[in-house]
């Protein structure tokens, strides 16, 4: 049996940190991840995952990510069941990260496009081979 998924995309909104009460740290965090094809309207579309990572990766991860930040995460998929206040039984899907990249920059906005994660680089007509 296998059960990963590999996600990029940029977070909704600030992550969560809490604890649990045995002291291990959650991080909760909505990436935004485009599909690769249009709909008939010639928009692509998103989903929006909920991804949860734990202990030291859930506070470096609350630390150094943000709304609008590109992050990687590796993981896998967690189906789980509640019940509702109203008495309703619930079911969320989330990723359970297990490693978490950051993508953008230390130092950029949390908008920041393609250019802020490319170098500026000056090419004589001399350096090109044809």
């Amino acid at each position: 049996m296998l059960n990963r998924v590999v996600l990029i995309g940029r977070l909704t909104k600030d992550p969560e940190l809490r604890y649990t009460p045995n002291g291990v740290a959650v991080c909760n965090f909505t990436l935004a991840v485009d599909r690769n094809y249009k709909n008939a309207q010639g928009e692509r579309e998103t989903d929006f995952i909920n991804c949860v990572v734990y202990r030291q990766l859930a506070e470096l991860s609350a630390n150094y990510l943000a709304k609008g930040k590109l992050a990687a995460v590796d993981g896998r998929i967690q189906v789980r069941s509640y019940t509702a206040q109203d008495d309703q039984k619930r079911w969320v899907t989330e990723v359970i990260a297990e490693n978490v990249r950051f993508l953008s920059p230390k130092d950029s906005g949390s908008t920041g496009g393609a250019s802020s994660f490319g170098h500026e680089v000056n090419i004589a007509d001399d350096d090109i081979p044809f």
